[in-house]
């Protein structure tokens, strides 16, 4: 995504996974209000304009409408999702910006809820379990929400945490260099020998 708010906030050898925003029908519903006032107000003065030229002044009306309608698709175009190959993060603002940022490696659990019709029209809510201040982070009626799951998950995995919330070097790391270093903590006395052939052993399956 060529954005260069975004790619302002990205950390050295950090790149973009996925950009995703709110379903379409947030921002339908949004400006349905809008839409409907633009409607009502040229059918009376266009019927007005008939009888008095000077009717045709209330058309300027539209402008208020029109620009909270223009207010309210940027709002939406600029509420972004993305997830990087190191976070989660949620930008809000279209002047002003809001951000949110979630470590993949804080992430403790990931929730997908999806109605009925969210799973008709592919939106539905992401839930973000941290151990961080935050606590949780709610991402509701989001587009394709199984895509934004799954992408969050294969970034975690990419960084070596499992399922099981241990964090394990990925092929591309040092098992080695990881194995000796546990083995320095063995000589420590911090890990006992069985903890240290547990870890070991677990380190290996991941060559």
């Amino acid at each position: 995504m060529k954005n260069r708010y975004v790619n302002s906030l990205l950390g050295e050898s950090e790149r973009i996974l996925l950009v995703s925003r709110q379903h379409w029908f947030v921002l339908f519903a949004s400006i349905l209000t809008e839409i409907i006032i633009m409607i009502i107000i040229l059918a009376i003065f266009t019927a007005a304009v008939f009888y008095s030229p000077f009717a045709a002044i209330g058309f300027s009306l539209l402008v208020f409408p029109l620009v909270s309608m223009i207010l309210d698709i940027l709002k939406w175009y600029n509420r972004l999702y993305i997830v990087s190959n190191r976070r989660v993060i949620q930008v809000n603002g279209i002047i002003n910006k809001n951000v949110i940022d979630s470590s993949l490696e804080k992430v403790n659990d990931v929730k997908m809820t999806q109605s009925f019709f969210g799973r008709i029209f592919d939106y539905g809510d992401i839930e973000i379990l941290t151990a961080s201040e935050l606590g949780a982070n709610l991402f509701r009626r989001i587009g394709d929400p199984v895509h934004f799951k799954t992408a969050m998950l294969n970034a975690k995995e990419g960084m070596g945490y499992h399922e099981n919330g241990e964090n394990y070097p990925s092929q591309s790391q040092d098992v080695p260099g990881m194995i000796t270093k546990l083995d320095e903590l063995r000589k420590q006395g911090i890990l006992t020998d069985e903890e240290f052939q547990e870890k070991k052993k677990k380190l290996l399956t991941n060559i």
